[in-house]
């Protein structure tokens, strides 16, 4: 049974499926969820996180659960959304934890709004120039013709993701909740954000070392689809940033939960 439970409202006329932890707390997090899960990427760290910080958790708009709108599919349009996201939430000045795609739109978030945020967290999310991936990450980012991907069942990436996930067992609830988000073409309809990269990760290079938010990366020495690089890339250049190599592969935030929920808390308790 999962301590994550979720529920819709509405933000900039999207719905958007949330969850908030129970507890009151000085302090407040927004989390945001990586592809091709969901927001429950969480739920093995969610108890230790929700000690530290009131947490509301976020299916970032067009994946997980919320709904798709095609001119936020690029990680600067993202960042702008997790702004608002921000103060739709009522959030006054929270930490935000952005891994996977989350890290280049929090990053374009903390360079266009420089006090918006106590502290990022960010890591497993493309960012290096030239670009550095691997696997399927880099076909997805690169693919000339999307009709193979069109063809697949709705279900099929899921499947191959959660395959890939070393040494923790997804919770039944958590591998129905990231299934149930996949139906049509829902995952070709995402893959505009990756495509962005080529694009969008050179402007973001040019405005790290201006970044005057703490971030924290926190990478999966192991990850097959983002290289290790890609965090090295942004610790270079952040100017107030720490480096976090977890010795797993690239679902960091399970396959090494109680370290990455150790060395969250943490950041959140020196920043």
């Amino acid at each position: 049974m999962s301590e994550i439970k979720t529920r819709f409202r509405t933000v900039d006329g999207l719905s958007i499926r949330y969850a908030e932890s129970d507890k009151p707390h000085e302090h407040e997090a927004l989390l945001l969820s990586p592809w091709p899960e969901s927001l429950y990427a969480y739920d093995a760290g969610w108890s230790r996180l929700a000690e530290h910080a009131h947490l509301i958790a976020v299916d970032l708009p067009g994946f997980g659960h919320s709904e798709l709108r095609e001119d936020l599919l690029s990680p600067k349009a993202m960042g702008e959304f997790i702004v608002r996201l921000a103060d739709a939430f009522g959030l006054a000045k929270p930490h935000v934890v952005g891994p996977d795609i989350g890290t280049s739109a929090v990053l374009f978030a903390a360079a266009q709004h420089p006090d918006r945020f106590r502290s990022a967290v960010v890591g497993t999310g493309g960012a290096a120039v030239p670009l550095q991936l691997g696997g399927v990450l880099d076909e997805w980012v690169h693919a000339e013709d999307l009709a193979p991907y069109r063809a697949l069942g709705p279900k099929d990436i899921m499947t191959a993701a959660i395959a890939n996930i070393e040494g923790y067992e997804l919770p039944e609830v958590v591998r129905e909740d990231y299934l149930a988000a996949y139906t049509g073409q829902r995952f070709v309809d995402q893959m505009p954000y990756v495509r962005a990269y080529p694009d969008e990760l050179p402007v973001l290079s040019g405005l790290l070392p201006g970044i005057e938010t703490p971030v924290q990366v926190i990478a999966g020495r192991h990850d097959p689809v983002v290289p290790l690089a890609n965090a090295e890339y942004l610790h270079e250049r952040l100017p107030n940033s720490r480096l976090d190599i977890i010795d797993v592969g690239h679902f960091v935030w399970e396959e090494g939960a109680d370290d990455y929920a150790k060395a969250v808390t943490g950041w959140w308790q020196a920043n």
